[in-house]
């Protein structure tokens, strides 16, 4: 039997403006947030003391009690990620890279089966370990989950770490089907959202154990190849591991780029928008020297009043920016609605083909788009993202200058 720890770096980005101010993070109101953006602005994170006021993480500004009273730390995200990179660096004094999957910027999976009879500590006691040294060096607190297979090491540290005193759950298959079979809301357990559990819940499911039991012909009727994960995950399985993780490689590739407007855009203003997003995808393609065979994008109206709109359109293979915006404009303006606002935008790229030029004795093209592009992404490469951009970006609406300097859609420094 193996042994997984899964660590997360409690409230990472709240917890880390609070270390730069000389502020204990479980004892101060602090959020990390963009005000410029309107009291609407997600909170990436709020401070752990927060949270025990009841302040819930992702809120909206204006959803914050008015008698709290708080700091407000613009987003970061260079810093986050400097502190992310170091605290790995801790990681690794005690379990090698090649044992580490990392989820996300601030939690980490780690097998850590073979380390345990090496350092003669229980699972425990060495999450107990690699904990404090963070806290230590770095002063963000963590929570750990420790389970028998990925899953039940992430569900450990979901619902159990938080109400554990020295902030670790830990589970195997037994444990987790006599402490947490009939634990609800459903949407608690990793990989099942609201709306999955909105489906189950029209079967008349309610929590793990009813999965379990539950007929698996109509639930792969109603989830189709998903049902698979879900009835296992009912039961506390998970066949895949760490090493399978790292040497996975997927059948089809895609590239794609969404964002979400500041503001209600109108449909002539979006396009700008969306030019701006296809530039970027296909200075992607180029890097990865690639021919792409379908161009898709999605719009999102304003307040959700009509339907999201999504086109895919298969197109001869190509790694022409001129080529691909005369298929995305045309398509934009056949189907984008001209009487309502935008606020979402999507574009994405695939089924790739390997790039390649067919040599024509008469034709003196030697495929100048790639040079172009090659071009451009050299310049962008040594001196930045804004050192040169389309004509389009520096139009009024346009988008690409500013989000060029954030990290993640979010502010860098």
């Amino acid at each position: 039997m193996r042994t997984y720890i899964c660590i997360d770096l409690k409230s990472f980005f709240a917890s880390v403006e609070c270390v730069e101010r000389g502020l204990d993070s479980m004892k101060t109101n602090l959020v990390v947030a963009d005000p410029t953006r309107g009291k609407g602005a997600i909170c990436l994170a709020v401070s752990p003391h927060m949270k025990e006021l009841g302040v819930k993480n992702r809120c909206r500004i204006f959803e914050i009690p008015e008698d709290i009273d708080y700091i407000t730390a613009m987003p970061r995200m260079k810093k986050y990620i400097e502190y992310s990179a170091n605290i790995y660096g801790i990681y690794l004094k005690y379990i090698s890279s090649e044992d580490i999957h990392v989820y996300s910027i601030d939690e980490v999976f780690m097998d850590v089966t073979n380390y345990l009879k090496l350092y003669k500590k229980s699972s425990t006691d060495l999450a107990i370990t690699i904990m404090e040294d963070i806290y230590n060096t770095y002063g963000i607190r963590a929570t750990a989950g420790i389970g028998s297979n990925l899953y039940l090491a992430k569900i450990a540290l979901d619902i159990l770490a938080k109400h554990s005193p020295n902030f670790i759950g830990v589970l195997d298959e037994d444990s987790y089907k006599e402490k947490l079979w009939f634990h609800e809301p459903l949407s608690d357990f990793w990989g099942i959202g609201r709306g999955i559990e909105a489906r189950l819940r029209r079967l008349n499911i309610h929590n793990m154990y009813e999965i379990s039991i539950h007929d698996e012909l109509e639930l792969f009727r109603e989830f189709g190849i998903n049902a698979r994960l879900i009835i296992d995950h009912s039961k506390g399985i998970e066949p895949t591991t760490i090493s399978e993780i790292k040497h996975y490689k997927p059948k089809s590739k895609s590239l794609s780029t969404s964002q979400i407007l500041f503001t209600d855009y109108k449909m002539e203003d979006a396009k700008k928008v969306l030019i701006e997003m296809l530039d970027v995808m296909y200075l992607e393609l180029v890097k990865i020297e690639k021919l792409t065979t379908c161009i898709s994008f999605y719009v999102g109206y304003s307040k959700d009043i009509i339907r999201p709109l999504s086109i895919s359109k298969r197109i001869d293979p190509t790694d022409s920016f001129q080529v691909l915006l005369k298929i995305l404009i045309k398509e934009y303006d056949l189907n984008v609605s001209k009487n309502h606002l935008i606020r979402r935008l999507g574009i994405s790229l695939s089924g790739f083909i390997d790039s390649g030029v067919q040599l024509n004795l008469f034709d003196n093209n030697t495929n100048n788009d790639e040079k172009i592009g090659n071009t451009i992404n050299n310049i962008k490469d040594k001196y930045g993202k804004n050192y040169l951009v389309r004509g389009v970006s520096l139009t009024d609406k346009a988008t690409a200058i500013k989000r060029n300097k954030l990290i993640g859609g979010h502010n860098a420094e």
